[in-house]
């Protein structure tokens, strides 16, 4: 009877893969057909023209849609910006930071490029090692000041992580893409040995912040992570979309025609780590209240603060003055509550800092 039932199991199991198999087929087929329509929009139009007909017209329209729905994708990532950002990468070794030229497959087969600027080898092991996930224009060799002012003030290890599409990278960007790289790059961290996994940071800014988030609410993936940082990013693509293109139509708009979403405002309460938001009051792209709002969905009830830098734009938040302090600071009250609550883990920690009962700080 336990073969029969085992049999039934296996020969169930076969064909729900069958139907899946047969489903995501079909599924890609219909796409490249979609493709097809939208490279021939010309085509069609011109069909439709001189002859008319119903199929030719469902045709016109799915080739409409295919190129609304394709062209999102140039409204959002600009790997060409500036025009060489795809011919050439600056090496950390022109601002004089030790690093290494990596290389790793993503799961879906695609070969990113990164730099892991490391401390010197006697600090290597103890130092943070940040995660940083930049914005959607340029190449991780245009974060380079950034990046050695972190390494520099903040003692960090630093992965800097080029999107598929970007730099030396290869593929081409998307949503689903640009999380595979995250996890790709978060597992190359975690497995080098000479890193501290105990003081891994995810850091993200604008577009970076989105896929900062999205790492962060891994769940088990990110069990061991000590912290997110998140700079000047937004709560959804759609609600920034419908921000800088203040057009009323794009409020009727549905959430699913959007090519890429990324709904950091709705994944925030499944980041449980320490996280600290970083919001430039100046910013003139998304505006600061967004950050303000991703802050008060954030459910890490451990420890979450909000700094916001008055002159802080979208860009130069990082020029501010205190914006390391505040990292150094943060750093320091994540460390001081591992030490409290592992002496007394009943016992909520609280620390002097200069941030109000609500986690804020206005420099």
């Amino acid at each position: 009877m336990e073969k029969t039932a085992n049999k039934e199991i296996d020969t169930s199991v076969t064909g729900f893969r069958t139907i899946k198999f047969i489903g995501e087929l079909v599924i890609a087929v219909l796409m490249k057909f979609w493709a097809l329509c939208t490279t021939t929009l010309l085509i069609l139009i011109l069909a439709y023209w001189f002859y008319g007909g119903i199929a030719v017209f469902l045709l016109l329209v799915a080739a409409v849609l295919g190129l609304a729905w394709h062209s999102q994708d140039y409204l959002l990532y600009y790997p060409e910006q500036p025009p060489t950002s795809r011919i050439y990468v600056e090496s950390p070794a022109k601002a004089g930071l030790p690093h290494e030229n990596i290389y790793v497959h993503t799961e879906d087969g695609v070969k990113i490029n990164m730099y892991l600027i490391l401390q010197q080898a006697h600090v290597r092991a103890s130092a943070p090692t940040l995660i940083y996930f930049h914005g959607n224009a340029g190449n991780i060799g245009h974060r380079l000041l950034n990046s050695h002012a972190l390494y520099s003030y903040v003692g960090c290890n630093v992965l800097l992580v080029e999107y598929r599409g970007y730099g030396k990278s290869g593929g081409t960007p998307s949503e689903q893409g640009v999380y595979y790289d995250a996890k790709a790059a978060l597992n190359f961290v975690t497995s080098r040995p000479d890193l501290n996994q105990g003081k891994i940071v995810i850091f993200g800014r604008s577009l970076g912040g989105a896929v900062a988030i999205y790492l962060a609410s891994c769940g088990a993936l990110v069990d061991n992570v000590m912290c997110l940082i998140i700079e000047n990013t937004f709560t959804s693509l759609p609600h920034i979309a419908r921000h800088l293109f203040d057009f009323w139509a794009l409020g009727l708009i549905p959430k699913w025609a959007y090519k890429n979403k990324y709904p950091s405002i709705s994944r925030m309460p499944a980041v449980k780590m320490p996280t600290l938001f970083l919001s430039g009051m100046a910013d003139q792209l998304i505006p600061p209240r967004m950050m303000q709002q991703c802050y008060e969905q954030a459910s890490s009830c451990v420890l979450k603060r909000l700094a916001r830098f008055e002159h802080g734009t979208h860009n130069e938040t990082w020029q501010c003055p205190g914006y390391y302090e505040t990292i150094n600071r943060f750093f320091a009250e994540i460390n001081r509550m591992k030490d409290f609550q592992a002496s007394d883990p009943a016992v909520r920690y609280n620390m002097d800092v200069p941030f109000d009962d609500k986690g804020i700080h206005s420099l």
